[in-house]
């Protein structure tokens, strides 16, 4: 921007925080790829209950710590495990040249204040407020710089967790294994009870660590019961047998080895001859009557009939016994078919349920609502009410509900409140797995997690887990209280890790606990009535319809409402709140210009809330270019200026099975209090030379992809435009801030020479190239996902596939290019990849090449290929007569 039409001069005089000069997205990501696999050794506080979309911790340390780092007098640093001593005590000279790393952070180098991410930081006179706090990221990481923190949250459950977590600083973690240990002696023998089997072994038991089941249907035509198996697959083998499966047979039931279950095999027991991986249920949701041949859509039959069958088919093993008496792993831990004994067990915990009332009171009473992902739509393409699931008890079997409903009274006489609740998070955690809406991932040996998709899918065989837990299993009551206590434990004296020289390094323990200075509220945020009272706001806020939190939350909801409605007011209600969220939500016709609408209101909110030099930083999930425009025109509208744009590592684990949203994004704005008029033209020009500059700038001093290039060229220009949103004028016409956004998207490609090829080897150089990744590496390049997409480049049918030479589709499309009047609209990537297949089916490529010709830009091409796969094919094809002859 020339110096004429810099700031407006009615902006406030303030002071530029770190993170609007520079952010080490580098440094940071190389931390979020190794926390984001585990979560529960870097910071293990936000494993103590699932919220969804959690973002990583790291990264809001960061945020954080080129957040808050403003003024050098109010900052004090400490080195972890040094007694609570500042470095200044101990003769460092960082204590003492805060200033100068504060002053050194540029978009060049921005790694300076990087120094302090290890160390024990603390600020003063900073308050924080995160008005959509969802599993509390932010704030616990803004309380470990000492900061006063204030959140809310419109779901009761999220506040409920983020309380838990913000508390747990301030709690003693023997107080609740003293309290685990009373459970335990109080009832734990009652439900492992219900969870022992005849060991194969000798005459006596071993311990259920699941139970599988699979639903059955009688066959409209024929009546026949068709048990509901889509492959007759249990697990994988272990041990001495891991190159083989565990599979059942249809005929006596057995769980019988055999070495391939997608080939036809013999039963051991029976003799009987199957292929496993033929059942009886076909793509579409209908079986096939195994008797009759008839097939028949399922839910229609489960409607027809009323409900379905289980039986309980087989089950996994461990027995201790065996294991100390020496017996080889394959014996004493491993799988078997249901007997008698493990039949009667479940009907006598049938029995109990009907018989004691008073286990009753520990489950919902409530009916599941009806909404966008409990009923048939676009978002969840399951609806529970077609298998006829209608209360939240028909998610569980009768074991579980008793076994539950032993453990929730337990709890609910520990007296101590705060433990009693750390307890009930343990409990709600523990029914991710503990229901008969999850089944068991053959392949990896595990129970799957309710919400592995974010939505409520029925399983055909449901798997059901020890409740209590035996020595090994996955999602125990027992396993998650050893989750709650590490992140108690944690939470008491906090640990940083970080990477330095490729290796990871933890640090000692930080003094200051998580917590302490803290206040919560739980309802709409547009109803808070802050004015000017924060330093910043530090967020992660709704983006349309990813996850309709409201639904699926409900899950824990209420079985957490049973002890807590007569003691928090956001607990009195059947559900979660719904008409007040901000989010597209398709049942209750709430539309994406609702969302947007929305969404204004809330960042109108957050800037009454802010203090004049306050800033506003949040992560945002980016898809397109439209998505930027509808971000850019909600913030300028109520007097932001957006100063600044990073890209950071996506956990793509949040969203729904298959949704084709690109990568994270933080973005940082400021209040303004006036824009100044510009003309198209001149501001144009401006943004044409930001854009050049900032490439040039990071091209020359950061090891950046040009994905990465591009997000930050993107977050120079918007600056250059919130200067004057809302008075650009074109044509004597007012420019919507879409309209810009098009527009610059349009002058960073311009700056570019970058195109379609450059891009698809970047994305042969990636690691697991995803849709986010075209998306991203396409950002300030004449290229575009959808340009790559026409060309099958890559594509989504049946998961994210690359389109290299050997791909189905990229070849059928190059081919009938290839067949055409002219090679004109053949590019040269074409052509390599169309030789390249050529070479490997030994056809013969020279008079392609004869006719086509061989210039520098295709033999550069080649060797760019090459390079990027390790395939030297592509420049043999070009010039090794011995093999163009072929």
């Amino acid at each position: 921007m020339s110096e004429q039409s810099g700031s407006p001069p009615t902006e406030r005089e303030r002071t530029e925080l770190p993170i609007e000069r520079g952010f080490p997205i580098e440094r940071v990501n190389e931390i979020a790829e190794k926390e984001g696999r585990a979560k529960m050794y870097y910071r293990p506080i936000y494993t103590m209950h699932k919220w969804w979309a959690r973002r990583l911790g790291c990264v809001f340390r960061a945020i954080s710590l080129y957040t808050l780092l403003d003024d050098p007098e109010k900052v004090e640093v400490y080195e972890p495990g040094q007694d609570n001593e500042t470095l200044a005590d101990w003769g460092d000279e960082t204590q003492t040249d805060i200033a100068s790393l504060i002053d050194r952070v540029d978009m060049s180098d921005p790694e300076s204040l990087w120094e302090l991410y290890p160390k024990d930081v603390r600020v003063e006179d900073k308050k924080i407020l995160d008005p959509f706090m969802g599993g509390g990221t932010s704030l616990v990481e803004a309380s470990r710089f000492g900061a006063e923190v204030v959140g809310n949250d419109l779901n009761p459950v999220a506040w409920f967790v983020t309380k838990k977590e913000l508390e747990a600083g301030q709690t003693d973690v023997e107080e609740l294994e003293a309290a685990f240990e009373q459970i335990k002696e109080d009832v734990a023998d009652e439900i492992t009870q219900y969870y022992k089997t005849p060991c194969p072994n000798g005459d006596h038991e071993a311990d259920v660590m699941y139970n599988f089941w699979v639903k059955e249907l009688d066959c409209v035509s024929c009546g026949h019961t068709v048990p509901l198996f889509r492959d007759y697959r249990v697990a994988a083998g272990r041990y001495e047998n891991d190159d083989k499966y565990n599979v059942h047979c249809p005929d006596c039931g057995a769980v019988t080895l055999v070495d391939d279950w997608q080939s036809e095999s013999v039963c051991d027991d029976c003799g009987h001859g199957f292929a496993p991986k033929e059942g009886n249920v076909s793509r579409g949701g209908k079986y096939n009557c195994p008797d009759c041949g008839q097939k028949y859509a399922i839910t229609d039959a489960i409607q027809e009939q009323g409900g379905y069958d289980t039986r309980l088919y087989a089950v996994e093993y461990y027995c201790g016994h065996c294991d100390e008496a020496g017996e080889e792993k394959s014996s004493h831990k491993g799988y078997k078919q249901a007997e008698k004994a493990d039949i009667e067990l479940f009907e006598e915990a049938q029995r109990e349920w009907r018989e004691n009332e008073e286990l009753h009171d520990y489950v919902p009473d409530e009916k599941i609502p009806e909404g966008a992902i409990t009923a048939a739509s676009s978002v969840s393409g399951n609806d529970v009410f077609q298998h006829k699931y209608e209360d939240w008890t028909d998610m569980f079997n009768e074991r579980q509900l008793v076994c539950h409903s032993k453990l929730l009274s337990s709890i609910s006489d520990v007296s101590d409140q705060n433990i009693q609740e750390y307890l009930l998070l343990a409990f709600t955690g523990m029914l991710r797995t503990n229901t008969m809406m999850v089944g068991y991932d053959q392949g990896y040996n595990k129970i799957i997690n309710i919400f592995k998709n974010n939505s409520f899918d029925p399983p055909q065989t449901p798997c059901e887990g020890n409740v209590w837990g035996a020595e090994f299993g996955r999602g125990t009551f027992q396993s998650i209280i050893d989750l709650v206590k590490s992140g108690i434990e944690y939470a008491g004296e906090p640990t940083e890790r970080y990477v330095q020289d490729g290796e990871t390094v933890e640090t000692a323990g930080f003094s200051k606990p998580i917590g302490e200075d803290i206040t919560l509220h739980q309802g709409d945020m547009r109803r808070l009535d802050f004015e000017d009272e924060f330093d910043a706001v530090i967020t992660d806020p709704p983006y349309y319809d990813n996850i309709i939190y409201s639904e699926v939350s409900d899950y824990f909801y209420v079985w957490q409402k049973i002890l807590l409605e007569d003691r928090y007011s956001g607990f009195g209600q059947d559900k979660t709140p719904r008409t007040e969220s901000i989010v597209t939500n398709p049942y209750l016709e709430k539309t994406v210009e609702d969302f947007e609408s929305e969404l204004g209101q809330a960042f109108s909110v957050i800037k009454r809330a802010l203090k004049d030099d306050g800033s506003l930083t949040f992560t945002y999930h980016h898809s397109d270019s439209e998505s930027w425009g509808e971000l850019l025109e909600s913030l300028c509208n109520v007097g932001f200026e957006v100063t600044a744009t990073y890209p950071i590592t996506a956990d793509i684990n949040k969203f729904i099975g298959g949704e084709a949203v690109s990568f994270d994004i933080v973005v940082v704005a400021r209040p303004i209090d006036e824009t100044e008029p510009a003309s198209w033209n001149s501001l144009r020009r401006d943004i044409y030379r930001t854009a050049r500059r900032t490439r040039k700038q990071l091209e020359e001093n950061r090891d950046l992809s040009r994905g990465d290039i591009g997000v930050m060229e993107m977050g120079a220009c918007f600056r250059e435009y919130s200067k004057h949103h809302g008075k650009v004028q074109r044509d004597g016409e007012i420019m919507s801030a879409k309209e810009v956004v098009q527009e610059i998207y349009g002058i960073i490609q311009e700056a570019s020479d970058i195109g379609v090829e450059d891009v698809f080897i970047d994305l042969l150089d990636s690691n697991n190239p995803s849709f986010d990744d075209v998306n991203k590496l396409c950002r300030g390049t004449n290229a575009t996902p959808e340009e790559l997409k026409e060309m099958r480049l890559y594509n989504q049918d049946d998961g994210f596939e690359l389109g290299t030479w050997d791909n189905e589709k990229r070849q059928a499309y190059i081919q009938e290019r290839t067949n055409g009047d002219s090679d004109d609209h053949l590019s040269n990537l074409d052509k390599l990849q169309f030789l390249r297949y050529r070479y490997e089916k030994g056809q013969s490529v020279q008079n392609y090449v004869d006719k086509w010709g061989v210039d520098d830009d295709l033999r550069e091409l080649a060797g760019r290929l090459s390079d990027a796969t390790g395939d030297d094919t592509y420049t043999r094809v070009l010039g090794d007569r011995d093999i163009t002859s072929y």
